[in-house]
């Protein structure tokens, strides 16, 4: 049953995508967001442009990303393709620009879900966030259209992507500058214990 919903989702899927494809504004997004996509390249440029606008939190979410979509790039590579091993679609579309064809098992989707992952984490305190996702986005499709995946495969990589990006803002929190007023107060350093209780040097001396 849950096979048959899963096939139907991505025939309607392709069939909905197939007539674009041939268009060469589509082939031109798709293909490139595609290799921008392959080994979470784009995510590292996004993470190094954030780190280049200075600042601790901008350099802490950097690093954080980059670390983060290499263990996600083990995890979905090493471990959740070995335990899918589904192959991927049998039907190639002509291919107008290159693309490269992976050997590796087509669920979930590697590209999916580095870019999910990477947008979560970056869009974290960033103004840039709707940017994030919106590329995060157009490469998961990306993937579907040159062929490389079924739509399902992309879903799942989605997914997957959301849910490591928000254990990572979990595991590793942002450390965001200025503290509130209640924690301010509470760092202050305590009186010297000879002052009176109402802070005055010498007050209530007769």
């Amino acid at each position: 049953m849950l096979r048959s919903l899963v096939h139907s989702f991505d025939d309607r899927v392709e069939a909905a995508v197939a007539p674009l494809r041939g268009r060469r504004w589509a082939d031109r997004v798709f293909y490139t967001a595609s290799a921008l996509g392959d080994f979470g390249l784009i995510w590292v440029v996004f993470a190094m442009l954030r780190a280049l606008r200075g600042g601790k939190a901008n350099e802490r979410a950097a690093v954080r990303a980059v670390a983060a979509t290499g263990i996600e790039s083990v995890l979905v590579n090493v471990l959740l393709k070995s335990l899918f091993s589904r192959g991927r679609p049998e039907e190639q579309p002509d291919h107008p620009l290159p693309v490269r064809q992976p050997l590796s098992s087509s669920s979930p989707s590697g590209h999916a879900t580095a870019a999910f992952c990477g947008a979560t984490l970056l869009s974290d305190g960033d103004p840039f966030a709707v940017a994030y996702f919106a590329t995060a986005a157009v490469v998961a499709a990306s993937r579907v259209y040159v062929g490389m995946h079924h739509a399902s495969d992309v879903v799942g990589g989605v997914a997957v992507g959301l849910g490591l990006g928000h254990l990572g803002k979990a595991l590793v929190p942002m450390r965001i500058p200025g503290a509130s007023p209640a924690a301010r107060a509470s760092s202050r350093p305590a009186l010297p214990a000879r002052w009176p209780a109402d802070g005055a040097p010498g007050a209530g001396r007769p």
